[in-house]
C-alpha cells in the first residue's frame, strides 16, 4: 500500500509495538478538534460525512416537493434548529409548564391520576416502561420494565470513595444551579434543589446494575407475572399506569433489574417525594438544554464536556445539524446512502460477508472443542444469519408522523423535539403483543458502525462505514479484510460470544449448548478476561469483564478475516495486519479515555490493535517475531476460540 506523508510507518516497531509502528506518526501530529474528545479513524469518517451533509443541506432548493415527506419536514426542524435568535430570545420561555407541572405536584395520588400524560409529555419518572422484543419468543413484542439513569456514568463512581465522584459531582452541582438561574429560579432555590435531587440520586445508586453487570444482558430476561410486578411499588400505581398506557396491563412484564424494584419502596415513597420532585425537575431540565437558548446549550455541555474532556462545545451550525438528524435519523441516512453509496461498493461487500461466512461454518464445522449437536446447531445459526449492507428498504414509518409546526404557530424548537417524543412513544407503546418489526435498522446508513443484533441474529453493516480505511475499492483485498473484513466477522462472532451464543437461530434466548460444551467455552472465555484484565491504560486498569463480548468477537473476527484474506490469490498479510492497526487509530483525551475505561464494553483502541493480534501465529511468521520481542506471547497464553 501506499502511505501518506503523514501516514509513514515505522518498520522497526512491528516487533514491539504494532500500533505505534503504524500510528504513531500520525499521532504526533494528530490535534483533537476543541469540541472532540478524540480524533482518529472512526471520528474521522464521522467529521467528513458531518461536513458533507451539512454542505449539502446549507445548498437545498427552496422547492422541496421532488424530497420524500419525511425529509421536507427534517429540512424545517433543521432550519428551526438554526434560528438561534430566537431560541435566545424564547429564552426558558418553551419549558415553564413542565417545571411549573412539576413544581405544582402535591403527593402521589396526583402523579398517579396523570402518570399516562406525564409520561406521553416527555417528564421523568423513577422507572420506565418500553416495548421491545420478548428475548425468549423475538417474533412477538414484550413489556420491559427499566431503571433509572444515574446522574454520574455508572453505579461505581458512586462507591468505595472513588474520587471521581469528587471530582465530577461539583461540575455537575454547578451546572444544574446555572441552569436553575437561568430558568428563573434563585440561588438558594437551585442550591437546595440541587442538593435534594442529589440526594434522591444517591439513593437509586446502589440499587442499579454496574457497566458490568449490564454487559451480561442475558440477565435482562426476568419475566414476571404483572400483578406480582405491581406489588412491588406502594407509591406508583404501576397497574393503573399500564391500564392507562395499554388499555390493560400485559399478563408478564420482563423486569431488568429485579434488585432496584425489589427496593423501589425505600427509594420511592412519601418520606422522599420531595427529593423525587426535585430529581425529577433535574432530569427534566437537564434534557432541554440542547433545544433552549445558547446560554443554556452552552452551560447544559459543560458536565460532558468535563467528563470526556472537550475544551468547547460544538457550533451552533453543528449542534442543530445533530438535533434534526437526530430526530430524522432515517431519514438523513437513506439521503446519504442514495447519494454517496454505489452499488458497486455494496456488491463487493455482500460478497466479502459470504466469504466470512463460508470460512466461519468450516471453522465450525471443524472445531475441536464441540461437541457434535452443538456444532450442528451453531452451523445452523449461521445458515439463518441475516446480512443487510448499506441501508434500510424502508424509512421508519415514524419519521412520516413527525410534522414540523413552525414557530410563527407556538411552535418553538422544544415544542416540536417533545411533540415527536410523545408520538414515539404512543408508536411504540402501541407495538405491545403485535408481531416484531424485522426488517426496522437500529442504525443510520450515515452512522460509522457496525452491529450485531441477537434478536433477530441479524448483522447490519451502515453505508458510512464502507469507505477507506475500512473498505475502498483502491486498497489491497488484503487491506480490506484487516479493515471491513475484520468488522464483519467481529459482527458474525458476536452471534457466538458469551451473550450471542445464548440466543438460537431464530433470536430466542434459548441454550442450545450441551453443558460440557458451555464449560468448555466458558474456560477459554475466562482466558480472554485474563488476558485484557489488569493491563494499566491512561492511569486506570482494564476490566476484562466488562469487555469480554467484545473482546471475543474482535478474537474472531480477525482470525477468520485473517483466513479469509488468505484464501485470496494475492494475499498479503503484511497489509491486513497494517490496516487493523490503521482503523483503530485514535488520540483522545485523557479524561475521555478514563470514561470509556469505566463504561465501554469496548477494550482501548490501543489494546484491540495489539493484543489480538499477539493470538494469531500469521501475526509472528509475517513480522519475524521470537520470544525477544515485546509483541511476543507464549502459544499456551495465545486465545483462541472461533
Amino acid at each position: 500500500m501506499v502511505n501518506t506523508p503523514k501516514e509513514v510507518i515505522d518498520e522497526s516497531l512491528f516487533k514491539d509495538d504494532l500500533y505505534q509502528a503504524v500510528n504513531g506518526n500520525w499521532l504526533k501530529d494528530a490535534t483533537i478538534p476543541d469540541d472532540h474528545a478524540s480524533t482518529g479513524g472512526f471520528m474521522d469518517l464521522n467529521d467528513n460525512i458531518e461536513k458533507n451533509l451539512m454542505n449539502d443541506f446549507d445548498n437545498l432548493p427552496k422547492d422541496l416537493s421532488s424530497f420524500n415527506e419525511p425529509f421536507q419536514e427534517f429540512a424545517k426542524l433543521y432550519q428551526l434548529a438554526q434560528n438561534f435568535d430566537q431560541r435566545d430570545t424564547d429564552g426558558a420561555d418553551p419549558i415553564k409548564s413542565f417545571l411549573n407541572k412539576i413544581e405544582n405536584l402535591k403527593d402521589f395520588s396526583e402523579l398517579n391520576s396523570q402518570i399516562k400524560e406525564w409520561n406521553l409529555s416527555g417528564l421523568p419518572l423513577p422507572f420506565n416502561y418500553s416495548v421491545d422484543a420478548d428475548m425468549k419468543n423475538t417474533q412477538i413484542n414484550a413489556l420491559y420494565a427499566g431503571t433509572p439513569g444515574l446522574f454520574l456514568p455508572d453505579r461505581t463512581y458512586y462507591e468505595n470513595n472513588n474520587p471521581a465522584y469528587d471530582q465530577l459531582m461539583p461540575i455537575f452541582t454547578n451546572m444544574v444551579t446555572s441552569l436553575l438561574v437561568l430558568a428563573d429560579y434563585s440561588g438558594s432555590e437551585a442550591d437546595e434543589i440541587i442538593e435534594s435531587a442529589k440526594k434522591f440520586d444517591a439513593a437509586i445508586a446502589p440499587n442499579v446494575k454496574s457497566a458490568e453487570e449490564s454487559a451480561d444482558y442475558t440477565k435482562m430476561y426476568n419475566p414476571m407475572d404483572f400483578t406480582e410486578f405491581a406489588k412491588y411499588s406502594s407509591s406508583i400505581d404501576l397497574t393503573k399506569f399500564a391500564n392507562d398506557l395499554f388499555g390493560k396491563a400485559p399478563e408478564q412484564i420482563i423486569v431488568t433489574d429485579p434488585k432496584y424494584f425489589e427496593a423501589i419502596n425505600n427509594i420511592v415513597n412519601p418520606d422522599t417525594f420531595s427529593d423525587l420532585k426535585n430529581w425529577m425537575l433535574v432530569k427534566f431540565l437537564i434534557s432541554t438544554t440542547g433545544y433552549l437558548s445558547e446560554e443554556f446549550r452552552q452551560t447544559g455541555s459543560t458536565y460532558s464536556r468535563a467528563l470526556s474532556g472537550r475544551k468547547a462545545a460544538s457550533s451552533q451550525k453543528k449542534s442543530a445539524f445533530y438535533l434534526a438528524s437526530g430526530v430524522f435519523g432515517q431519514t438523513v441516512g437513506d439521503y446519504y446512502a442514495h447519494k454517496y453509496f454505489g452499488p458497486k461498493a455494496k456488491a463487493d461487500v455482500e460478497q466479502m460477508v459470504r466469504n466470512m461466512i463460508k470460512v466461519y461454518q468450516q471453522r465450525l464445522e471443524n472445531n475441536d472443542w464441540l461437541g457434535k449437536a452443538t456444532r450442528e446447531k451453531a452451523v445452523l445459526k449461521l445458515s439463518k444469519l441475516e446480512l443487510h449492507v448499506g441501508y434500510p428498504e424502508k424509512i421508519d414509518p415514524i419519521e412520516y408522523k413527525y410534522q414540523v409546526t413552525p414557530h410563527g404557530e407556538g411552535g418553538t424548537l422544544f415544542a416540536n423535539v417533545n411533540q415527536f417524543i410523545r408520538i414515539t412513544k404512543e408508536y411504540r407503546y402501541a407495538e405491545l403483543g403485535k408481531p416484531v418489526d424485522r426488517t426496522r435498522w437500529d442504525m443510520s446508513a450515515n452512522t460509522v458502525n457496525a452491529y450485531y443484533d441477537p434478536s433477530k441474529n441479524m448483522i447490519v453493516f451502515p453505508a458510512a462505514i464502507l469507505q477507506a480505511p475500512f473498505y475502498s475499492l483502491e486498497q489491497s483485498a488484503s487491506a480490506n479484510y484487516g479493515g471491513i473484513g475484520a468488522v464483519i466477522a467481529h459482527e458474525i462472532s458476536h452471534a457466538f460470544d458469551n451473550n450471542g451464543s445464548q440466543f438460537d437461530e431464530f433470536g430466542n434466548l434459548n441454550n442450545w449448548w450441551t453443558d460440557e460444551d458451555r464449560k468448555s467455552f466458558d474456560k477459554l472465555a475466562d482466558k480472554m478476561i485474563a488476558e485484557f484484565d489488569g493491563i494499566p491504560f491512561a492511569g486506570g486498569k482494564v476490566n476484562g469483564k466488562l469487555t469480554v463480548s467484545e473482546n471475543i468477537a474482535d478474537a474472531g473476527g480477525l482470525s477468520c478475516a485473517n483466513e479469509a484474506a488468505k484464501n485470496e490469490g494475492d494475499y498479503d498479510l503484511k497489509d491486513f495486519f497494517i490496516n487493523w492497526a490503521r482503523v483503530w487509530r485514535m488520540k483522545a483525551t485523557k479524561e475521555y479515555m478514563q470514561l470509556l475505561l469505566n463504561i465501554d464494553v469496548h477494550a482501548p483502541h490501543e489494546l484491540r490493535a495489539n493484543v489480538q493480534v499477539k493470538n494469531l501465529d500469521d501475526f509472528y511468521t509475517t513480522f519475524n517475531v521470537s520470544s525477544n520481542d515485546k509483541m511476543y506471547l507464549p502459544e499456551d497464553k495465545r486465545v483462541k476460540i472461533w
